[in-house]
């Protein structure tokens, strides 16, 4: 073949070529760029600070649990309306209720946190602080951040042994499904969406390796949010209102119970320890 010929036939694959790599650089420009813009927006017309709710819950019951609360901005209740309408005050009353106990919560989430900072929640709590049951809800901020799977689960992972060499139950809300954030523009929602939901199951596989309980929140709660996102999201259309705190709250209740003891049946999106004998 002529050398001519062999420039006629390679030039139009190489145009190809070029022209994809452009498209591709193009899409990681715009994604880029939508990412930056949700970073800029989200929970702005909230603040930074999630209403204070912790104290003691249905106090006339006695004998109460202390139940503590880590995480990130939904474990903080950011969105909620008022105090009570946080997720640790509507789960904590709703765990009195079930259990005729007084509930204490305490909650260390602290708003915008990624997993690693996990240990300084841990590091905050008082000396002698003993949790009895403690939530961790966790992973949005890894995902839009672009923390890789294996180092977000290993910081959860510590988080979850040093709880229970304390003594305390752990129970793990996994990573919303960020698919369902209506207000993130396309690509970059569909892209979030596989990474949350890729990170939610590398996190139950690996709590309940160790001994912890999962819910696995994009299955239990996700559908709800997707179909009335009007009365779910905040203000801010990225975090829960009191109303999507309500439905998690009575979600996560189950896993909750049975970290205290309660035999019953779980629902579905509810994953046991992978061994029991590893529990404290």
């Amino acid at each position: 073949m002529s050398p001519k010929a062999h420039a006629r036939i390679v030039a139009p694959g190489a145009v190809l070529a070029g022209g994809a790599a452009l498209v591709v650089l193009g899409a990681r420009e715009l994604v880029r760029h939508q990412a930056a813009a949700a970073r800029r927006m989200i929970g702005k017309p909230l603040g930074e600070d999630a209403h204070q709710a912790d104290k003691l819950y249905r106090s006339a019951y006695g004998d109460p649990i202390e139940l503590l609360l880590l995480g990130d901005s939904i474990a903080a209740g950011l969105g909620a309306d008022k105090p009570k309408r946080t997720l640790g005050a509507q789960l904590a009353k709703r765990l009195a209720d079930r259990t005729s106990r007084s509930v204490r919560l305490h909650t260390a989430a602290v708003v915008g946190s990624e997993t690693s900072m996990l240990r300084t929640q841990l590091a905050g709590l008082a000396d002698g602080y003993r949790a009895e049951v403690a939530v961790i809800i966790v992973g949005g901020n890894d995902v839009t951040h672009r923390v890789r799977v294996s180092t977000s689960c290993t910081r959860l992972a510590e988080a979850v042994t040093a709880l229970h060499e304390e003594g305390t139950h752990v129970v793990v809300g996994t990573c919303p499904d960020l698919s369902a954030l209506a207000a993130v523009p396309q690509p970059l929602r569909t892209i979030v969406g596989v990474a949350s939901r890729q990170l939610a199951v590398a996190q139950r596989e690996t709590v309940t390796r160790i001994g912890a309980r999962a819910v696995s929140l994009g299955e239990v709660v996700g559908p709800f949010f997707v179909a009335e996102p009007d009365k779910m999201f905040a203000i801010d259309r990225f975090h829960p209102s009191s109303a999507g705190y309500r439905r998690t709250a009575k979600e996560l209740l189950p896993s909750v119970l049975a970290a205290l003891g309660d035999d019953s049946e779980l629902p579905f999106g509810h994953h046991a320890p992978a061994r029991q004998d590893l529990m404290t």
